[in-house]
């Protein structure tokens, strides 16, 4: 399974249905610019595809707070419906997290949805533990 990193528009516009299921609210022509601007603050997008299409996607950021150091922070993990149950998931963090190890961080660390339960079994399975609670106030 080869996982890739979308460097170039075409890579990036790929990853739009995968990443569109996880977050129904992106608008489609809106994507590649969002993308593009959050490559220049530092976010990573790699996935993995299947007929020139990606099926599975990984977005992450190189982050540094005192509280914990420098990490790596996932902000997006999704596979399309129809390809779960393949590992695609799984091989995505994986390769984060050797990302991570070459770097000499100690940490990777996610948020995820409290009813994402089939996400949830998966970090659990991959070593992740429950570390804080997330707070949010919407303006």
């Amino acid at each position: 399974m080869t996982i890739k990193t979308a460097t170039n528009d075409h890579d990036i516009l790929k990853c739009w249905e995968v990443m569109h299921a996880l977050r129904p609210h992106l608008e489609a022509n809106k994507f590649l610019l969002l993308i593009k601007e959050m490559q220049t603050e530092g976010y990573c997008l790699a996935f993995i595809e299947e007929n020139n299409q990606a099926v599975a996607a990984v977005g992450f950021r190189y982050l540094q707070f005192l509280f914990n150091g420098k990490h790596i922070y996932i902000d997006d993990l999704s596979t399309l419906p129809e390809a779960r149950g393949k590992g695609y998931g799984a091989a995505l963090l994986d390769h984060v997290l050797e990302i991570a190890t070459q770097k000499g961080y100690i940490q990777v660390t996610l948020d995820s949805g409290y009813q994402r339960h089939d996400a949830h079994r998966l970090y659990l399975n991959k070593g992740f533990k429950l570390g804080s609670h997330h707070f949010v106030k919407v303006l």
